[in-house]
């Protein structure tokens, strides 16, 4: 057992999308709890150098996969290898996701089934694959879904992004109602304004990052490790009675009305 509460229980866990931004940092704040990670991401280079990191750090065990979550029979694929390598399986943190603004029409049907297929759709298939060697690691199980406050309010420029996000509460939900009684946990997580690389382009301008930074409460952006703790503390037996819930990290934003 840990001597650290937010390392217990010890399984392994896997995060999509933990190449770069905040699944990067969630695989560093597991791996500083002792907890071994497996690195999944459709960048295998960027994967490997994170799990390098965990591993000559932090001494965990630490796998990478090169794969991309939207197809579901190298989702189905990348397990076996997975639990080989970090034995037991008791985390899954789907962070895998792209956006991209719609300008000339409302809905673009390519990029609306991208971006639904990264978020949505490869998360309930991430849980399918996985959820076997969830209920045989037992007791502390549970699943971590990345939505975002574009979860809970609205916004015009990236309707594909909303409706994905929303989506991932909604599936957060019905999982935990489904999968509560066999012990796993199902949570999501709502980022705000996080500087990761998603968000570069919105604050390249000076200008418009500090309009950013002015609408938020606590008067910064966050960074990766302030979504990291968090998802941690829900993989965690620290969290051993939240099941279903949404839990939003933004600096204030929606609890004041920005957006």
């Amino acid at each position: 057992m840990s001597a650290n509460p937010l390392g217990t229980p010890g399984t392994g866990v896997i995060v999509t999308g933990g190449a770069s931004g905040i699944g990067a940092g969630i695989c560093t704040a597991l791996a500083e709890v002792g907890r071994p990670v497996a690195v999944w991401d459709r960048d295998a280079d960027g994967a490997a150098r994170v799990a390098a990191q965990c591993r000559d750090d932090h001494g965990v065990a630490a796998h990478v996969v090169g794969v991309d979550v939207t197809d579901d029979d190298a989702l189905a694929g990348a397990v076996a290898p997975t639990v080989a390598a970090l034995g037991p399986v008791g985390g899954l943190v789907h962070g895998a996701g792209i956006v991209a603004a719609a300008l000339d029409d409302v809905i673009d049907v390519g990029t609306w089934d991208a971006v639904l297929a990264t978020h949505l759709r490869a998360y309930a298939f991430a849980v399918r694959a996985v959820l076997p060697e969830l209920r045989a690691a037992g007791a502390g199980s549970a699943v971590v879904g990345i939505s975002s406050i574009e979860g809970l309010v609205g916004h015009g420029a990236i309707p594909s992004y909303t409706a994905a996000k929303h989506g991932i509460i909604g599936l957060t939900r019905s999982l935990a109602h489904r999968l509560g009684p066999e012990g796993v946990r199902v949570n999501a997580v709502c980022p705000g304004y996080i500087e990761t690389p998603m968000l570069a382009p919105a604050i390249a301008n000076a200008d418009a990052r500090t309009h950013l930074e002015a609408s938020i409460p606590l008067g910064r952006l966050g960074v990766p490790g302030d979504i990291a703790r968090v998802v941690r503390f829900l993989l965690s037996d620290e969290s051993s009675y939240m099941n279903g819930a949404a839990v939003v990290v933004d600096g204030g934003v929606t609890a004041t009305g920005g957006q």
